[in-house]
């Protein structure tokens, strides 16, 4: 059995903004939930730390990589988005993972001009290149990009919505909605939080996923946490430092 166990002690939770640029970066603590906990480290590591990066400029490129202690020769999972500069509509999308003997990268690149949506995904065994029509409306995302609308509307989303979301080169309809609040005791500190759930929204092609990420309630909207879950297993991710804030995102 595989059992690493994350060193989060480096890591500060330094929640202010003393540095200003065009990039903002958030680290994290991540954890394997539920009953699967003990069967997932047989497989790959069941704790591990993570690194969440957006980067302003004619384009608004995030991405979250989520690693073992010892990096990515222990195993990775990694998911990249680029939105347009207002963050409205997703450009392109990346998921990739690598454990043991497992490796897969997906990623679709969104040509609207054209509508259409290039994808290809690569494993040991094979790629394959796919074009395909662009789904109808531009409201679709996936999970970076669903984070990020979360952050950007999170003072004004009071019902759930429905929308579309773009995962492992598919369409899911989903739901947006809000959820608890509650206060994080983080480093001594009390930070207020709300969270917002993504969850498959019923009737329509099941999406086998879920996501749930927790905001502070200052301006900022920062992830505090984190929660993905996929088919095999679920990952929660706590933050444990503020690396460098953006000032365009300080305004959101």
């Amino acid at each position: 059995m595989v059992l690493l166990v994350a060193s989060v002690s480096a890591f500060g939770a330094d929640l202010s903004c003393n540095k200003t640029g065009n990039t903002e970066e958030f680290r994290y603590a991540w954890r394997v939930r539920g009953g699967l906990r003990f069967l997932a480290g047989l497989v790959f590591p069941t704790s591990g730390v993570g690194n969440l990066k957006t980067t302003f400029a004619d384009k608004i490129h995030s991405e979250l990589l989520i690693t073992a202690p010892s990096g990515k020769q222990g195993g990775f999972y990694a998911y990249e988005s680029d939105m347009d500069q207002a963050g409205s509509r997703t450009l392109m999308t990346y998921h990739g993972y690598a454990w043991g003997d497992k490796q897969r990268s997906d990623r679709t690149v969104f040509d609207y001009v054209k509508g259409l949506a290039r994808s290809r995904k690569e494993t040991p065994a094979e790629s394959e290149n796919r074009v395909r029509k662009l789904p109808e409306g531009d409201q679709f995302r996936d999970i970076l990009t669903a984070i990020y609308f979360l952050r950007q509307n999170a003072g004004t989303l009071t019902h759930p919505i429905q929308t579309s979301i773009f995962s492992d080169g598919k369409e899911y309809p989903v739901i947006f909605r809000p959820a608890e609040h509650k206060t994080f005791l983080i480093e001594g500190k009390n930070i207020a939080a709300s969270s917002f759930d993504i969850v498959d929204a019923p009737g329509g092609k099941k999406w086998p996923g879920g996501v749930k990420v927790w905001l502070t309630d200052d301006e900022r909207r920062i992830p505090v946490r984190i929660e993905i879950s996929q088919s095999m297993a679920s990952l929660q991710l706590d933050l444990k430092s503020v690396e460098s804030c953006a000032t365009l995102v300080a305004g959101m």
